[in-house]
């Protein structure tokens, strides 16, 4: 009697599943587009922390408002008379107002104001400083002439101030404005002038000239 034999068949796979072309190319192509969510992700991230860069530099320098300055400088005496006896004195010079806004991305405007000068805390006279506006990283110098003398002055220290050598006097003013950050924004901002004169009487000439 002839023995019956069972069919070959192929074996099956360990876990009972065979993936087709089409599941594998789906596989790849999702596999394609997860990289290529990845690689989006980093660019955005690069992007953001490269603009959080770029504002943080640019709020710590472009977009930072300092105080201009306001001082004088360049004084030359044409003529300084002094009495001791009486006491007297009287003096002529030419200067130079200076604003400087060498530290800020921004034109400064500013209004009209003035300059007292003043022999310890008297008046001897004011200047008056015209409107205007200083360029962006600039400085503007304003040539003046002053006329100084004691007519206004009854302190007894005068005779021994001219008998030292040295005459003192101070110059102050304040400047009133607004400085323009690249037409975006404008942050009011007051420059103070506090400059101390030191005339040499002997040599009828300036000794030195200090601003704070």
């Amino acid at each position: 009697m002839a023995e019956k034999t069972n069919p070959a068949y192929p074996m099956a796979p360990s876990n009972g599943y065979t993936r087709s072309d089409g599941e594998s190319q789906l596989s790849a192509d999702e596999l394609k587009r997860a990289r290529r969510k990845i690689k989006l992700a980093i660019y955005i991230t690069i992007f953001v922390v490269f603009q959080i860069i770029v504002i943080t530099t640019m709020s710590l320098t472009v977009m930072k408002v300092k105080t201009p300055r306001f001082r004088l400088g360049n004084i030359n005496v044409q003529s300084f008379e002094s009495v001791q006896a009486t006491p007297s004195f009287d003096t002529k010079f030419t200067t130079q107002i200076k604003i400087k806004n060498s530290a800020n991305w921004g034109s400064y405007k500013f209004n009209a104001a003035n300059i007292t000068f003043q022999y310890r805390g008297a008046t001897l006279a004011v200047i008056d400083v015209a409107k205007g506006k200083a360029g962006w990283l600039s400085t503007i110098k304003r040539n003046a002439e002053v006329s100084l003398n004691s007519t206004a002055i009854t302190n007894s220290n005068l005779g021994s101030d001219l008998s030292s050598g040295v005459l003192m006097l101070n110059s102050v003013g304040r400047l009133n404005g607004k400085v323009a950050i690249m037409f975006i924004m404008k942050k009011k901002k007051a420059a103070n002038m506090n400059c101390t004169i030191a005339f040499d009487v002997a040599a009828k000439t300036l000794k030195s000239l200090e601003c704070k």
